[in-house]
């Protein structure tokens, strides 16, 4: 691995093991395995060892990073130390049954300055359906402790849109998340992904999904009763208070550049994007043997890496600026666009922003964060 100079990339690191996988999710991720674990974290402490640039934000994700025993996770955090230096955002996500008091310490010592944590739901049979190993209570303790022990920049993610969910108990669960010690709240509608085990209950009718409407007057919600108790909406499924917007996924959104380590991570450098090989034992034989990982390079230029940054940034709640847009790619976003923005202007989904009688740029509507994909897919 080769330092990039003048580049500036957020850094991601996979790992890729869970206790147990949950129902719903697609991530690559196998059951943890103590030995396979530690020869895994020496693989990416090399990798580390050798990056040789600055980086803008470093996030560990997974999987489940605090599934790590706590020496372990202390190996990781320490050759990390020399990129985390400073006022950086260095992420961590943790899920509540694995969140030790040691290790919530120990990431504070070891520079980690924002904490994510995999709540999903305060209602215990919701979390049993989903396949989750922690309870509700263990949930709100481990958001609680993390507060106690010092982290202040603490984000918790929950699910809506579960089968036999109802818009009550989805009120219940934002107005009990507003009132714990956390500033980031990420809101995601369950999706039924090809491959796991929820997707084969829905398709056998073991399962029913709660309908399109019902969905929708929960994220309305959020909406709508988030922002009036301190979390601004700025991005589709993301709320946060005044200065604790999460700076890694900022850097997605406005598809500037980064690097992922490890199985099923993606990096897009140089105008190259391509993704590590989905194996853990096949990446760490090939790493250790300096043979190549990445998959399906794609060289992003023109028209298509600007659309797609197009369709990147209309997610935020700033959507896209003209002026930012044109020095970003260098193309005129009306020019490129123009047939497709007056199509989503006219079905309601964006509007134009103007200033001074000058048009300036489009955001979407609130009709057109609900149907956020659509608009994306339109513009790419």
């Amino acid at each position: 691995m080769q330092g990039i100079k003048g580049k500036y990339p957020s850094l991601y690191i996979h790992i890729p093991f869970c206790a147990r996988k949950c129902a719903y999710c697609d991530f690559y991720s196998v059951v943890y395995d103590k030995a396979r674990a530690e020869a895994y974290v020496d693989v990416v402490c090399r990798q580390i060892s050798r990056i040789d640039w600055p980086v803008s934000t470093i996030f560990i994700g997974g999987g489940t990073p605090t599934v790590l025993e706590t020496p372990v996770l202390g190996r990781l955090l320490g050759s990390l130390k020399k990129l985390s230096r400073g006022h950086r955002e260095f992420t961590v996500e943790a899920n509540p049954e694995s969140l030790t008091p040691d290790k919530i310490g120990l990431m504070l010592d070891m520079g980690v300055n924002r904490l994510s944590i995999g709540v999903q739901s305060f209602n215990d049979i919701k979390l049993k359906r989903l396949g989750r190993l922690h309870n509700a209570k263990r949930a709100r303790d481990s958001v609680i402790a993390s507060g106690k022990k010092g982290f202040r920049n603490i984000s918790a993610d929950l699910i809506f849109g579960a089968p036999d969910e109802t818009l009550e108990s989805c009120e219940r669960e934002l107005r009990e998340a507003v009132r714990l010690p956390v500033k980031h709240l990420s809101c995601y509608c369950l999706s039924y992904e090809r491959g796991t085990p929820l997707f084969d209950e829905r398709k056998k009718g073991i399962v029913v999904p709660v309908d399109e409407e019902c969905s929708a007057k929960m994220y309305a919600y959020a909406m709508s009763y988030l922002p009036k108790n301190g979390f601004a909406h700025y991005e589709v499924s993301n709320f946060a208070a005044k200065g604790y917007r999460c700076m890694h996924n900022i850097n997605y959104w406005d598809n500037n550049e980064y690097m992922g380590i490890g199985p099923s991570a993606a990096s897009c450098i140089d105008g190259v994007r391509k993704r590590c090989i989905p194996d853990v034992d096949e990446y760490m034989k090939r790493i250790s043997s300096g043979g190549n990982v990445f998959v399906s390079p794609e060289k992003l230029i023109g028209e298509r890496k600007a659309k797609e940054t197009a369709a990147l940034k209309i997610r935020t709640a700033g959507g896209i600026g003209f002026a930012w847009f044109k020095r970003k790619t260098g193309y005129d976003l009306i020019n490129l666009e123009a047939g497709v923005i007056a199509g989503l202007e006219g079905s309601g989904l964006i509007k134009i922003v103007s200033s001074k009688g000058r048009r300036t740029g489009i955001r979407l509507t609130r009709a057109g964060f609900m149907h956020c994909d659509t608009v994306s897919s339109e513009l790419l």
